[in-house]
């Protein structure tokens, strides 16, 4: 999967260097992202005090921000098209060197048709997307920590008066912390997931041999049996999916409301003003949330890691002397 499409000669230039333009691509927006971050600060600024400025600031902050939101557009529209062209040479690059090693190895491996083609379209498919925002996290993190240690010095934090960077602080134990928690929370849905992909193929091996021999295969005792095993497998994982999901609404809401927990009474007292508030915030959100990428795509995570799974199994059986 890795192996093939980073250090064979034919796709070594497609792999590195369509790497090294999404990296680009994603540096430029999070560097916009930033600019746009302290755009907030002078906007909502002007806004609390309307009546000390003049309605030509207010025109002259949105062409501004005009300036940095159009270009954001394109960049990011850019980007993603691209990533799902690279997404693609690396399904092709795998279904390609599976379908070489199929062909030549004496084994026969159930379920070969639905590893070459179905998963590896998902693999690349996910890793497209889930790639991609992890690399935006990393960058968004090293330009916003420092947005936000800079930050803390307005900030009035319980118990962490007198420690500097305390925003940062808080941003990554509430981040970790939550990690941590989905990690546990949700220990058995890879297992569960990868269990639901054995039943699937089971009973959609079962039609494809129907379609050549409907005497023998897809009797109805046989689909109501395979198919029982599919809801069995499913209501499980969806048992399992809702405390999940129980979880991890209550810690998305929960994060929304933390840094007006924490900047509030600043802001009451005069120490600050909106624009700050507003920065904050939004520095905040962006720590939280690039330390958060694993919980937001849990489910993403899940099935990537039982795909894998599937398909390392797959080479492993083909490779067998």
């Amino acid at each position: 999967m890795y192996y093939s499409f980073f250090t064979t000669k034919s796709s070594v230039l497609k792999a590195y260097g369509g790497l090294l333009l999404l990296i680009v691509f994603l540096y430029i927006q999070v560097e916009l992202t930033v600019a746009i971050n302290a755009w907030y600060g002078k906007f909502y600024n002007i806004l609390q005090k309307a009546t000390e400025h003049d309605i030509s600031e207010f025109w002259d902050q949105m062409i501004m921000f005009a300036k940095l939101a159009f270009p954001y557009v394109l960049i990011a529209t850019v980007s993603a098209y691209f990533a799902r062209i690279y997404a693609l040479w690396w399904r092709e690059k795998i279904t390609f060197d599976s379908i070489k090693l199929f062909k030549s190895s004496p084994n026969k491996v159930e379920g070969a048709s639905q590893r070459i083609q179905e998963d590896a379209y998902r693999f690349a498919k996910i890793v497209e997307s889930l790639g991609l925002q992890i690399l935006r996290a990393l960058m968004t993190l090293m330009a916003f920590i420092p947005v936000l240690a800079g930050l803390s010095k307005n900030a009035q934090v319980p118990y962490m008066e007198n420690i500097e960077y305390s925003l940062v602080y808080v941003a990554i134990f509430v981040s970790l912390g939550g990690l941590i928690l989905s990690w546990f929370i949700g220990i058995k849905l890879p297992g569960l997931e990868y269990n639901n992909q054995k039943v699937e193929a089971a009973f959609r091996k079962e039609l494809v041999y129907a379609e050549d021999d409907k005497e023998n295969y897809a009797k109805d005792e046989t689909i109501f049996e395979l198919f029982t095993g599919i809801k069995v497998n499913y209501r499980r994982l969806f048992n399992h999916y809702g405390y999940f999901d129980i979880w991890l609404n209550f810690f998305e809401q929960l994060m929304v409301i933390v840094p007006y927990l924490i900047m509030a009474p600043a802001l009451f007292t005069g120490a600050i003003l909106l624009g700050v508030l507003v920065q904050v915030s939004n520095a905040f959100s962006k720590v939280r949330e690039s330390f958060s990428v694993f919980i937001s795509n849990w489910t993403t995570i899940t099935e990537l890691r039982s795909i894998h799974k599937r398909l390392t199994e797959f080479e492993r059986e083909l490779k067998k002397t």
